[in-house]
């Protein structure tokens, strides 16, 4: 085996492990947006706003905390998700995703 060859064969391991985490943001990210979708029924059914401004800024800290500054970018992304997808969106995505990798 030729140094290319192993460092191809080491790559195309290492996609696969991306692809295998990739598997699993997906699926935590629908998970994420059905819960997002209940706490958003459940303020609005008791008369409340859909999205609260002071729990967006502590997710914001904590995805930049955790992330550093390309944290912020990540975490509007994902408030952007769960408050315009719906969680039979995500799934329907979830779901192309899962046949593409099979």
């Amino acid at each position: 085996m030729t140094d290319t060859t192993a460092s191809t064969n080491g790559i195309d391991q290492e996609r696969l492990a991306i692809d295998e985490l990739d598997g699993h943001i997906i699926e935590l990210l629908s998970r994420r947006a059905r819960i997002s979708d209940r706490i958003q029924r459940s303020r609005m059914g008791s008369g409340g706003p859909r999205t609260e401004l002071n729990r967006e800024m502590d997710v914001l800290a904590h995805y930049r905390d955790g992330l550093g500054p390309y944290g912020t970018q990540v975490a509007m992304s994902v408030l952007k998700l769960c408050r315009g997808a719906g969680p039979r969106e995500l799934l329907a995505l979830a779901g192309e995703a899962n046949d593409r990798s099979a």
